[in-house]
């Protein structure tokens, strides 16, 4: 897999083989976000909207929902509302948007319905009595600076003027002139303000703010709530299972065929042959048996073992390995099998190879060889030197061996001088309960095959 694409029949087999683990992954997931849920207790959210009569442009409109979250309207609410904490336990729990036609739509987070409408509530009508405020539009007499007292203000101005025009001397002196040309000058530029106070953009004194009802009570939490939570952790914990699966199939450096596996030994492959997949002695107790409900004692990238077939089939399977066998070594001495220590199934595979070269019939004019089968540390590789082998015989089990694990058994044997004659790969399959009338007996005397055509049967 690791150079292969990752395919849906991949996942399908991934699924199928650990779906019991999945399911306990989710649930630990589901479980996680349950207790994640408990720490933070639901919170329910109300919203009111406040109304900008008037004409107001965009960069206005969230001038004015800034204000509606800012420090002064929110302190002036946590003091009304006396909480502990005051305007900082307040501050995170409000939120302000502008909404479409001019509306200001003011949010407030609390842990119960009724104060969460209690703090809407109050927000806005501080926002509102703010804003009037800023603008002039509010009932205090100190706060009265709107366009209509200024209005009044220049009138006021201008009834003064006249007095003290009409109380200067007439005319008799240079400093009466001179105070009542400057009187003048004074009506003049307060005159030229009151147009230009007219003639200012009309969202300047507009209506004032209109809170267009109280809060809804909320009727359910706000997101996430504890349902959210559990969700998503399950739904979390799914995915990361699926890919945890795929990352780790994917960095798996393991040869899966025999042609990859001859290469990296330097040899040629002599054949597969098949045993019948069993449990691992290791897989007993509580812990074994927790292993088999969760498929952990299988592997699950690679293809679903197929059936050999009876005893018959299977033999056949060796008796071809051993013809070929005989072929490629140079005399009938010695054979020395190489197992990896660790290899049930190669180990098993081997010890069948062996029984079979012992009870092989040669031609006329052969023997057979002798086999030995020996295990060969992985980690350390070390075989022993040559005495009267005539060859090695390596079997390995499928998508169990990294190709520099089988390159170090390649040169342990030839640090002990022996020659690799061939590889045979081992494969756990399915038995057969019964064999098939159609198989010749095994006392049945069979053909030398070609390696090529047998090769390609199997």
């Amino acid at each position: 897999m690791s150079e292969d694409t990752i395919r849906l029949v991949t996942i399908g087999r991934m699924l199928q083989r650990r779906w019991r683990l999945l399911a306990v992954l989710t649930a630990m997931g589901a479980l996680v976000g349950y207790g994640v849920s408990a720490l933070f207790p639901p919170r329910y959210t109300a919203s009111a909207s406040v109304l900008l009569p008037g004409q107001w442009e965009e960069r206005e409109l969230l001038t004015q929902a800034y204000i509606a979250t800012s420090s002064t309207v929110v302190d002036r609410t946590a003091a009304t509302l006396r909480w502990p904490g005051g305007g900082d336990q307040v501050r995170d729990r409000v939120s302000a948007k502008v909404a479409d036609g001019n509306v200001i739509r003011i949010s407030g987070t609390a842990e119960s319905p009724e104060r969460a409408q209690q703090l809407t509530d109050r927000l806005a009508q501080q926002f509102v009595t703010f804003a009037a405020r800023v603008t002039g539009d509010g009932t205090d007499p100190k706060a009265a600076t709107g366009p209509e007292a200024l209005r009044e203000q220049v009138e006021r101005t201008n009834r003064r003027i006249t007095e003290l025009s009409q109380a200067a001397d007439p005319g008799r002196t240079v400093e009466s002139v001179r105070a009542r040309t400057s009187l003048e000058k004074l009506r003049t530029a307060l005159e030229t303000a009151v147009k230009k106070l007219d003639e200012v953009d009309p969202a300047t004194h507009q209506a004032g703010m209109v809170v267009m009802g109280p809060a809804a009570r909320p009727a359910s939490a706000a997101p996430p709530t504890a349902g959210h939570l559990v969700a998503g952790g399950a739904a979390l914990s799914f995915l990361l299972a699926i890919v945890g699966h795929l990352t780790a199939a994917r960095a798996n450096r393991r040869l899966r065929t025999g042609a990859d596996i001859a290469a990296a030994l330097g040899s040629t492959l002599l054949g597969t042959v098949d045993v019948p997949a069993e449990r691992p002695a290791a897989g007993r107790g509580p812990a074994g048996w927790l292993r088999r409900f969760l498929g952990l004692d299988t592997r699950w990238d690679v293809p679903t073992p197929l059936a050999s077939g009876d005893e018959t089939s299977r033999r056949v399977r060796y008796r071809r390995v051993c013809a070929r066998l005989r072929a490629h070594l140079p005399s009938t001495r010695r054979l020395l099998v190489v197992v990896p220590d660790g290899d049930e199934v190669a180990r098993r595979a081997a010890e069948r190879l062996a029984a079979e070269i012992r009870g092989d019939t040669a031609p006329a004019g052969r023997g057979h060889p002798v086999p030995r089968v020996v295990d060969v540390s992985m980690s350390q590789p070390m075989v022993p030197d040559r005495d009267a082998e005539s060859g090695v015989l390596v079997v390995v089990s499928a998508g169990s061996w990294t190709a520099g694990e089988l390159v170090g058994v390649a040169g342990a044997c030839a640090d002990g001088r022996h020659e690799i004659v061939g590889v045979v790969v081992a494969g756990a399959v399915r038995s057969h309960p019964t064999p098939t009338p159609e198989q010749p007996p095994e006392n049945a005397t069979l053909a030398l095959a070609v390696p090529g055509q047998a090769e390609g049967a199997e």
